[in-house]
């Protein structure tokens, strides 16, 4: 019997000991890979991509708050929290942002109030979840031809640019989303002047997004003025007008900073009645659901493609992950949030280049939540709005420029038609659906003449 025993063991030795090198191998090869996505290439230049942003994340939030009593403090928590993790998991600087439909209709509608807001928000999740989990998203994904991605994009930097010049030119008050507003005077603290200082500082610093190491070493012989520039180059301009833009702010409005109350807000599930889910649903998941698909993950994974090539991002992932996001965020009061083109381009267009940039930017909403809660509104409402404006322009422009690789003029056709139908009609769904068809007319139109066939009708998809 002991013989037996010990020649169990034996044999049972080698098998356990292969089992737990093999788990301890799993776990250390996602350990790097984690260690790898959360890592800075540059110090300053995350840090500064990280404000890429804010120019849509505050304007939307902080309109959502005054207007429909939306809890800032759980929104910056859970925010934060999937800045982290999404920054983990893809290992690029991919964007947390607020789902612009649902927002835009809570902030016009006085009637579409917090219950709503989170019922259009599970809903659009769980739509969006399933559609990951059964792989029909990325069947999407493969056949949208890229022309009609590059116009969505085009649509949607444009639309980012044309706001922020609004922002710049004109008093806003997001609490009552006037559409007309007084014009901005030259002078003062939230000025047109120190808008325009903001933003010549930005061109000066970051250029046309350009690798500025390869300036440095084509221009000039004289090892001063390369120092200089080099000096002036590496300046984290973003970061340093979103600094300015805080200080600005207390000094607007001192007493809101003698106010505040430390400490996270109150977390509680959020109570949605029948009514609720229905008019979440019509009026916020309805439109929210084809700009979600295009933008939050089509055109997202399209720009992260061409962006870090090196880096594996699929549709089916990203529609995965804000699904669950929502899923569990909305049921405590949380904004509904998805990913987005326009701020991964502005993210990247201030120097981001990794997950370690959102990760910064998660960790920093997380602490504000938990330490000043809801009391941030107070500061927000006094940032200078047309600070805001100038970060919202380069993001927006930086995602519009990535529509500039089309290399016929039947793509530029497509595109053009999807991105103007998009921008007058206010609706990317009725762009993507009049650039598929004309897509479609193209390709029949070209079918005869001998070098396009029907395998060809959605050639160079993403």
């Amino acid at each position: 019997m002991e013989c037996t025993l010990q020649e169990n063991t034996h044999f049972q030795a080698p098998e356990m000991s292969t089992n737990r090198q093999s788990t301890d191998n799993t776990r250390a090869k996602y350990m790097l890979k984690l260690k790898e996505n959360l890592i800075f290439r540059s110090k300053w230049a995350e840090l500064n991509g990280a404000m890429g942003d804010l120019g849509t994340y505050i304007p939307i939030v902080l309109a959502l708050t005054l207007a429909s009593d939306l809890n800032l403090g759980t929104t910056l928590i859970f925010t934060g929290v999937y800045n982290f993790v999404t920054g983990a998991i893809y290992g690029v600087p991919m964007p947390v942002q607020p789902m612009k439909s649902i927002a835009a209709v809570a902030i016009s509608n006085p009637d579409f109030g917090i219950p709503e807001v989170m019922a259009a928000g599970i809903c659009t999740a769980g739509i969006l979840f399933l559609l990951g989990l059964t792989g029909l998203m990325q069947l999407v994904y493969r056949l949208i031809p890229i022309s009609v991605v590059r116009g969505i994009q085009l649509a949607q930097g444009l639309s980012f640019a044309m706001t922020a010049v609004k922002y710049i030119q004109n008093v806003q008050d997001f609490a009552k989303s006037k559409k007309t507003s007084p014009k901005r005077d030259w002078l003062g603290l939230d000025g047109l002047l120190l808008a325009l200082i903001c933003a010549i500082f930005i061109i000066i610093v970051n250029g046309a997004g350009e690798d500025q190491n390869e300036i440095i070493c084509e221009t000039g012989n004289d090892n001063r003025r390369k120092r200089l520039k080099k000096i002036i180059f590496s300046l984290p301009s973003a970061f340093l007008i979103f600094l300015l833009g805080v200080v600005l702010a207390i000094i607007r409005g001192p007493k809101a900073v003698k106010g505040f109350k430390f400490g996270p807000s109150p977390i509680e599930i959020v109570k949605i009645s029948k009514n609720s889910w229905k008019q979440g649903f019509i009026k916020g998941t309805i439109p929210q659901l084809p700009l979600s698909i295009l933008n939050s993950v089509i055109a997202v994974c399209k720009l992260s493609t061409d962006l870090f090539p090196e880096k594996e991002m699929t549709a089916t992932s990203v529609s995965v992950t804000v699904g669950l996001m929502n899923l569990i965020g909305c049921w405590f009061g949380a904004m509904p949030c998805c990913h987005g083109a326009g701020g991964l381009a502005g993210q990247y267009k201030f120097g981001g280049r990794s997950g370690g940039c959102v990760a910064l930017l998660g960790v920093a909403k997380l602490v504000l939540g938990l330490v000043l809660g809801s009391s941030m509104v107070k500061v927000l409402t006094q940032f200078p709005v047309g600070v805001l404006g100038v970060l919202l322009l380069f993001a927006g422009i930086e995602l519009a420029m990535c529509s500039r690789d089309m290399n016929s003029k039947e793509e530029s056709f497509v595109m053009l038609l999807c991105t103007a139908v998009s921008l007058v009609g206010s609706s990317a769904a009725l762009g993507f659906l009049c650039g598929i068809v004309v897509h479609l007319f193209l390709k029949m139109r070209n079918m005869g003449d001998g070098h396009s066939s029907c395998g060809l009708w959605f050639s160079r998809n993403p």
